[in-house]
């Protein structure tokens, strides 16, 4: 056939896909494996999430990528686990501890009123060791430096936070948040209100807008799949 003739490639209409990210991986790992993996020309994830943080990840590809927009603005739902008692940079474990305060004096009522503060419509400061772009440059960047960033407060919801605190002063949790709500930030809020200091030890995202972990395919789990539609593992 004339190459002149020949029919437009068409539209690639794209997907999308809901992954349970692995643990220590990178929302961009996630995303690189997938383009490579599964020959998409197009792809993107709505909404990152921390290294050492779980759960779901909505990724779209081709003409879907112009709804990711959307998708990250939905509410997200994330249950963990917090430590009073000791802090890090970073908020989680992904560096050292820097400080150790005491947690004696921490009643049950003081737990309850630090929730109770932090639930509604906040003024939230990012973490210092995250994505937020300051002067065009990531703030983690900046702090793997040792410079000091003046961050600006963002307002968020957090309309639902509840603990488990048997474990005290390990602390089991459940959120339910607006885009653009640090986790580690909420912790790090959280350990300053109780006169003490707390870091993450665990986090999981269970829901954004509609879509629930459950729906999830594990990043193997789906590329194996996507190969087969598209027959790229037949031998001849």
């Amino acid at each position: 056939m004339n190459p002149s003739t020949q029919k437009p490639e068409a539209p690639d209409e794209g997907e999308l896909i809901l992954i349970d990210k692995p643990l220590t991986w990178t929302s961009f790992d996630a995303v690189k494996k997938l383009k490579w993996g599964c020959k998409f020309k197009k792809i993107g994830h709505a909404g990152t999430l921390d290294p050492l943080a779980t759960g779901l990840l909505i990724l779209c590809t081709g003409r879907m990528t112009k709804q990711i927009d959307s998708y990250q603005a939905q509410e997200k739902e994330y249950e963990g686990t917090l430590v009073v008692g000791k802090t890090t940079p970073s908020v989680d474990l992904e560096t050292d501890f820097d400080q150790e305060f005491p947690t004696e004096h921490i009643t049950e009522a003081d737990l309850a009123n630090a929730v109770k503060e932090l639930t509604g419509t906040l003024q939230q400061l990012p973490p210092i060791y995250s994505a937020v772009r300051v002067g065009g440059e990531r703030l983690y960047k900046k702090a793997r430096r040792g410079e000091t960033v003046e961050i600006k407060a963002r307002a968020v919801t957090v309309s639902l936070f509840e603990i488990d605190s048997k474990n005290f002063p390990e602390i089991h949790f459940r959120i339910i948040c607006s885009k653009g709500t640090y986790v580690r930030s909420l912790v790090r809020d959280f350990g300053a209100l109780l006169k003490s200091g707390a870091h993450l030890s665990a986090l999981r995202r269970t829901r954004i807008g509609e879509f629930r972990i459950a729906q999830a395919y594990q990043l193997e789990e789906f590329i194996q799949k996507k190969r087969a539609e598209l027959g790229l593992d037949q031998t001849a």
